[in-house]
């Protein structure tokens, strides 16, 4: 192709890659995890979803099929049979509506999209517009019905039924400042605990010890109404950062804002407990360490004897937790959990690790423990009897990634987990069942690909439904007691998204640089791809240690297609530091940030290009939103002689000028000399390759400033760069401008094509 034509075509991609990135203007991001899920329908793209709709006695269930040209079906399962068959005859049905409704349907195009069953699965009734109809199953006799349809409830479509979302730990709502027996009202004035009768009288004066800077707060009853617990609290620095709107909608003057914002070294508020007796107006402070938080508030767990009380310490720096046990009545306190550790304990940001580190239990006042103390996460039941033991439950070299539910009675705990299966990728997840005490371990899904399953309302039976990217989705319907297949339920069909040019990624391991860890990824081939040629690449990075990133279930849409059309090869890998691994494995970012799992990935890159010719790794590029624009401008700064290309966007460049629950969870705490060793800003003198920066002036996640101090940092040490401020953007790759601007810039420096001038006429 001349250089002319490729110009052409180049433009002519970007104009279709600009609209599609239009969808996703102005989306915060801090990770770019599950951003390719797929939609609900995609045409082309068959079967890949089951919505169950169960009969009341569970044990069979409907669902619909849409198919090719605005077809469908509708299916019967019956779990007790372990059958499989049409709903009912979908020709028979057409004739008798038609008949009746004085229409002409056809058995694969029904004018309904729900049906429900009555008289013990004897008549189908659905309803076409305003009418709804009873079809006899036996004589295929339609009538209209005086019964209106039931809608099916989004929680119950998706398997949840009635045994809901597990809550949370710890549980409840904040407590009432009246006392559980009525009698009194708590409140603090003056910086002071005082009681108030609700009958009336002189309110009575509990603390004397409050002063301004150092007054109480956070008053909880007991729930014997004989203890008041309250905590003396010494505010934090409440720091903040600030933004200026430049270009605000209305017009006018810029507009300026400004909030709390905690960095790491920040002083953060402090909370003393502290225990009053109501009836003798004692003050008891228990010997426990003050609480260090920055943006929580203490949260106790009354015990049932409803004398003693728990709660979580995470001690600064995330390398103690505890769960201390105090007596409110003598305010001796004991450790029911003392974890210790020389790099961290995943206690931020815990949304991405799936589970809560404690879950207590509702019956008793044991709880599960989470923890990688055996340098794997496992579960760990705690007693809190006299002797407060701590068993373990699970155990080998895999991970848990989630609590579904704990069945009290029956003693056992529905989990799932990834990495138990040797033979398959070991992000996959597998949902299994265990008793207490570590015994009864149950498979309750199969098939090599990553899992997600559907139970039917009483958890007899789960649809299992698993798939690779690489690989579409598998429905298959599974008992519960024992894991079995109870039957297949359907593929789907992605025939025509290939006969249209859909190409599945390409997963690849390669050895990480301890030359025995199996590191994971995929690779995109660009658009029309030719083996015999050579092909530039590109990766897209996100290295920060709290998830995995590379995607592993299926997804009908052409991953990186805005890049892959332009000619590129993209990847995606989940290097050393990251999660969902063993300990030793997520260890690596420990006060090391900048590592980024750089050595793996730069291996992965390698061991491709040797299997395949075309793979060039001397045109190798990288981007990044967020701690992955950190990471894509730290690859040009410490590894410049592999990565020739970056596009940074967003990015945490010093880790001490984001937040601090974020950045003391993996850097540490106090603030050492490793923070400035992973700065970007401080070795912004390192840069060698080029390099675009991309910040958005409004950005409420990662204060804009850390891009405005490299980009400062990076004048000072005269280095040439690219710098993108969109004015109103927050968190993000700067909308469709932003996209364009990036695929630009990577045309120009690894494809060395000058894109189109969009500034001729």
């Amino acid at each position: 192709m001349s250089t002319t034509a490729r110009v052409k075509s180049i433009g002519a991609s970007l104009a279709v890659v600009i609209v599609a990135a239009s969808v996703a203007m102005g989306q915060a991001q801090e990770s770019p995890q599950g951003r390719f899920g797929p939609p609900r329908r995609v045409e082309g793209y068959y079967k890949d979803l089951i919505v169950p709709h169960w009969f009341a006695q569970n044990n069979r269930f409907w669902y619909r099929n849409d198919l090719t040209g605005g077809t469908k079906e509708f299916i019967l399962i019956d779990a007790e049979q372990e059958t499989r068959q049409p709903a009912f005859d979908h020709a028979k049905l057409a004739v008798a509506l038609s008949q009746a409704a004085g229409g002409e349907y056809k058995a694969d195009q029904l004018p309904f999209e729900a049906i429900e069953f009555a008289n013990d699965g004897k008549i189908v009734r659905f309803a076409v517009g305003e009418t709804t109809w009873d079809c006899d199953l036996a004589s295929y006799a339609c009538t209209k019905s005086s019964e209106t349809m039931t809608p099916s409830s989004a929680d119950r479509e998706r398997g949840f039924g009635p045994f809901g979302r597990r809550r949370g730990p710890g549980q409840g709502r904040e407590p009432s400042l009246d006392s559980p027996d009525g009698k009194w009202t708590a409140l603090t004035k003056d910086h002071n605990v005082f009681l108030r009768p609700k009958e009336g009288g002189d309110e009575i004066q509990l603390s004397t010890d409050g002063v301004e800077g150092n007054a109480y707060d956070r008053l909880s009853w007991a729930p014997d109404s004989k203890t008041l617990v309250a905590f003396r609290v010494e505010p934090g620095d409440n720091k903040e950062v600030y933004l200026i709107q430049s270009s605000p909608a209305g017009g006018g003057r810029a507009k300026f804002s400004r909030r709390p914002y905690a960095l790491p070294g920040d002083k953060f508020a402090t909370y003393e407990l502290n225990l009053f007796d109501v009836q003798s107006r004692k003050q008891v402070r228990p010997k426990v360490d003050t609480l260090e938080l920055d943006w929580e508030t203490p949260r106790l767990r009354w015990m049932k004897d409803r004398r003693h009380f728990a709660y979580e310490k995470i001690d600064r720096g995330h390398q103690r937790f505890r769960v201390i046990e105090v007596d409110s009545h003598t305010g001796q306190s004991r450790n029911l959990i003392d974890e210790k550790t020389e790099t961290f304990i995943w206690t931020a940001h815990t949304e991405n690790l799936g589970l809560s580190l404690v879950t207590w239990l509702d019956k008793s006042d044991d709880f599960i423990y989470a923890s990688e103390r055996d340098g794997w996460r496992h579960l760990y039941l705690v007693t809190t009897d006299e002797n407060a033991t701590c068993r373990q439950i699970t155990k080998g070299q895999w991970v848990v990634r989630g609590i579904d539910l704990v069945d009290e009675d029956a003693r056992q705990i529905w989990f799932n987990a990834c990495g138990r299966n040797p033979d398959e990728d070991p992000y996959f997840l597998h949902y299994y069942r265990v008793n207490f005490d570590g015994t009864g371990l149950v498979a309750l899904t199969e098939g090599n690909g990553n899992h997600t399953i559907q139970y039917s309302p009483d958890r007899r039976y789960l649809i299992d439904t698993y798939s690779r990217v690489d690989s579409p989705p598998v429905h298959n319907l599974r008992r519960v007691s024992d894991g079995r297949l109870v039957c297949s339920l359907e593929k789907a069909d992605v025939s025509e998204l290939v006969a249209k040019g859909w190409a599945a990624p390409e997963v690849f391991v390669a050895k990480g640089r301890d030359g025995k860890t199996d590191i994971w990824g995929i690779l995109c081939r660009p658009k029309n791809f030719d083996p015999s040629g050579k092909y530039p690449v590109i990766e897209q990075i996100y290295a920060g240690p709290q998830s995995s990133y590379v995607p592993k279930s299926f997804s009908p849409m052409s991953r990186f297609a805005s890049l892959t059309d332009l000619g590129f090869v993209v990847v995606q890998i989940d290097g050393m530091g990251t999660a969902n691994r063993s300990k030793a494995f997520h260890d690596v970012c420990w006060h090391n940030l900048k590592d980024a799992g750089f050595p793996d990935r730069i291996l992965w890159h390698q061991a491709v290009a040797k299997k395949y010719p075309w793979y060039d790794i001397a045109r190798v590029g990288v981007y990044g939103t967020s701690a992955g624009g950190q990471n894509a401008a730290g690859a040009v700064l410490f590894h410049p002689e592999f990565y020739k290309a970056a596009v940074a966007a967003c990015g945490c460049h010093d880790n001490r000028m984001d937040k601090a629950s974020w950045n003391e969870q993996w850097m540490g705490y106090p603030v050492g000399p490793w923070y400035s060793e992973c700065s970007n800003i401080d070795n912004a003198s390192r840069l060698k390759g080029k390099l675009f920066l991309i910040v958005g002036e409004m950005d409420d996640n990662v204060p804009p400033e850390s891009t405005m101090r490299f980009v400062d940092a990076l004048i000072k040490a005269g280095k040439d760069f690219d710098l993108l401020v969109v004015p109103g953007a927050g968190h993000g790759m700067g909308g469709a401008y932003g996209q364009r601007r990036m695929q630009d810039f990577f045309v120009r420096n690894l494809l060395g094509v000058d894109p189109p001038d969009r500034n001729g006429t």
